[in-house]
């Protein structure tokens, strides 16, 4: 498993709800369990919006342990600081967390994103033939890419995620080698934690979702004045919510950016299945957010997604880079760490076999029993879909009895052979009429 997702198998009712909801046919229902294949889960969180049962939940660390330890780092993602009105700034959360002897590296974020926007509006300007670039934050759009359209892999952005970069710029001024949480507000994020895409391992360590530190900092009801703590950007904050990441390039670019902006996976999926048909001449930058709205829309996250987007809409925003933060954003961009380390490879399906041969003889079968099936995709027999039960099969990981309408088959047919079967009886003990005696 990628990392994002946790089942509780005490929880789960069999109910096979979620199999509907996963983009890459990911999940299994056997047995009344669910079973995740981890070489096509993306993190999306879909699974847990659609379980009533609360049987899949974020996979995050104790958050109860991990504030009882000494010194504790946190790097929260933007949308950590639009959740309650009174920490609705960076500086105000950064003053509450303090009181409680936790480090928030908001200044450094507000570096990190200034930086990745700069060095996405240097890369768009070029040109060449990549455009349109898609944005790299959304980990379950990059795994999304990766799995069902490995065509446009080459058109992924080659920026690290500015999450990863702030803690980077923050051990390279402090020299500090503290272990750092990340406040996530989905499954997705914790990825960059436990399964980071584009680099070998991660700079942070822990992960805890935003619901879970919000909730502990209301129930502590710290007063804030911000007094305390120098004022910063804001206009990171905006890469919470769908648009903001393309607004802050925009900003930084000598001409005019051409971009779309969507959210929410079924647009998503519409908009990339677009780019693959060639249909987005024009455009120099997509940015696609998994969740409804953008990441506000997490399955981690605290408040309403409305809500946090009507106080992102009233804020004020200065898009334009104070002197003192354009020379520390040319700095960091000639050194550069605002580069992913490696490029993000297509992530195939696990073939049927290794052995060619094999697996056109397994591709056949399969094709076959998929002509068998019923093709209503009822998800009756634990699997997302008629093609999924047919793969399964030929993987040795299932029964064409799977199938409701193939057992109900042999069933009937089973019935009729036992019915015409009980009508006949040995010649020996056969009715001295019935053998032409008289």
């Amino acid at each position: 498993m990628s990392g994002g997702l946790k089942i509780r198998e005490a929880q789960c009712r069999g109910c096979a709800n979620c199999l509907k909801s996963c983009p890459t046919e990911a999940i299994r229902v056997i047995d009344g369990l669910i079973r995740i294949i981890p070489e096509l889960c993306i993190d999306c969180g879909e699974c847990i919006r659609s379980c009533r049962n609360k049987a899949i939940t974020e996979n995050d660390d104790e958050w109860d342990l991990l504030k009882s330890r000494e010194g504790l780092v946190l790097m929260a993602d933007p949308t950590f600081y639009v959740q309650i009105g009174a920490y609705s700034r960076p500086r105000l959360m950064k003053e509450a967390l303090e009181y409680h002897g936790i480090r928030d590296l908001s200044e450094c974020a507000s570096h990190a994103f200034d930086l990745a926007a700069f060095a996405a509006a240097r890369i768009i300007q070029e040109g060449g033939e990549n455009l349109p670039y898609i944005s790299t934050y959304c980990p379950a759009v990059l795994r999304l890419v990766q799995i069902n359209f490995p065509d446009l892999v080459g058109r992924i952005l080659p920026v690290e995620s500015p999450l990863e970069t702030s803690v980077s710029i923050w051990r390279t001024e402090t020299g500090s080698n503290e272990r750092v949480t990340l406040v996530a507000p989905c499954p997705a994020k914790a990825t960059l934690v436990r399964n980071p895409v584009g680099r070998e391992k991660s700079s942070l360590q822990y992960v805890v979702s935003v619901k879970k530190v919000i909730r502990d900092l209301l129930a502590q009801n710290v007063k804030v004045t911000g007094a305390k703590t120098k004022g910063m950007s804001r206009r990171w904050l905006l890469w919470s919510t769908v648009g903001g990441e393309s607004r802050h390039i925009s900003s930084l670019m000598g001409k005019k950016l051409t971009s779309v902006s969507v959210s929410g996976l079924r647009n998503t999926m519409d908009l990339l299945g677009e780019l693959e048909l060639g249909r987005l001449s024009g455009v120099d930058f997509i940015e696609c957010r998994a969740c409804d709205l953008g990441c506000i829309g997490g399955t981690g996250t605290y408040e309403s997604r409305f809500l946090s987007q009507l106080r992102l809409d009233t804020a004020e925003m200065d898009w334009k880079m104070l002197p003192e933060e354009e020379e520390i954003v040319q700095d960091l961009y000639g050194k550069g760490i605002w580069r992913l380390e490696s490029k993000i490879p297509v992530k195939e399906r696990l073939p049927l076999s290794k052995d060619i041969g094999e697996a056109m003889a397994k591709l056949k079968r399969m094709n076959a029993i998929y002509a068998d099936l019923p093709h209503i995709d009822c998800g009756s027999c634990g699997r997302p879909s008629c093609r999924a039960l047919a793969e399964d099969i030929v993987r040795g990981q299932g029964d064409i009895t799977d199938c409701i309408f193939k057992l109900r088959e042999s069933i009937s047919a089973l019935s009729g052979k036992i019915q015409e079967l009980s009508s006949k009886l040995p010649h020996t003990i056969l009715p001295r009429e019935k053998r032409g005696m008289h």
